[in-house]
């Protein structure tokens, strides 16, 4: 009797201590998804200097991504100070000249990802070189690149750009030119009239 008594203990324990783990097996678990590959791409990939970029990240996690940027490649660099000769000879001292430059852009930010994981920003690069961008939130990162080139000599209004001066000499040669095109015209003019006064009153003729 005795025996009995502590066997139908000992299986009422048991089942009572499988109660809890049955519970918890059946709970519905959280999916565990792999983690995301984050993605930075930039366009256009080269622009001229005063034009902007545009970067996209992909696979963020919402909030904060520091932007890195390394930048390589010299920058503007105005005139040296010197002399240039003339087409005659003459020698003509030139000045440095400092261009007026932009606020330089910044080389370290922050941006904000969204809900999904996304940002898009545009970025306005104040130098000519190459500029790598890199896109890190913990130990993620990935990287982009792209080229700014120097404004265009005949675009007027941006970095390095504007009209090329233009020199007494450029103007003196195509007046010169004209001058004596203009000269070698009368004098032909006036051996037709005269040609021609000669033939009328018969001067010459036999």
């Amino acid at each position: 009797m005795r025996l009995s008594r502590i066997i139908m203990a000992f299986t009422v324990g048991l089942a009572v201590a499988a109660v809890p783990t049955a519970a918890g097996a059946a709970q519905p678990q959280p999916p565990v998804y792999p983690p995301t590959e984050v993605s930075l791409t930039i366009k256009p990939p080269a622009i001229r200097l005063g034009g902007t970029f545009t970067l996209k990240g992909t696979g963020f996690a919402p909030g904060e991504v520091k932007i890195d940027v390394e930048i390589s490649g010299n920058p503007n660099a105005a005139p040296a100070q010197g002399t240039v000769r003339r087409s005659d000879g003459s020698a003509v001292a030139m000045s440095a000249v400092a261009y007026q430059q932009p606020q330089p852009a910044p080389t370290t930010f922050t941006v904000t990802a969204l809900g999904d994981g996304t940002f898009t920003i545009t970025y306005t690069p104040s130098r000519t070189g190459r500029h790598h961008f890199t896109a890190t939130q913990g130990n993620r990162a990935d990287d982009a690149t792209g080229i700014v080139l120097p404004a265009r000599p005949d675009r007027p209004g941006r970095p390095g750009g504007g009209n090329l001066p233009v020199t007494g000499d450029s103007l003196g040669t195509p007046l010169k030119l004209g001058g004596g095109l203009a000269g070698a015209g009368a004098v032909l003019v006036l051996l037709s009239l005269a040609w021609r006064r000669r033939g009328r009153f018969g001067i010459g003729s036999r």
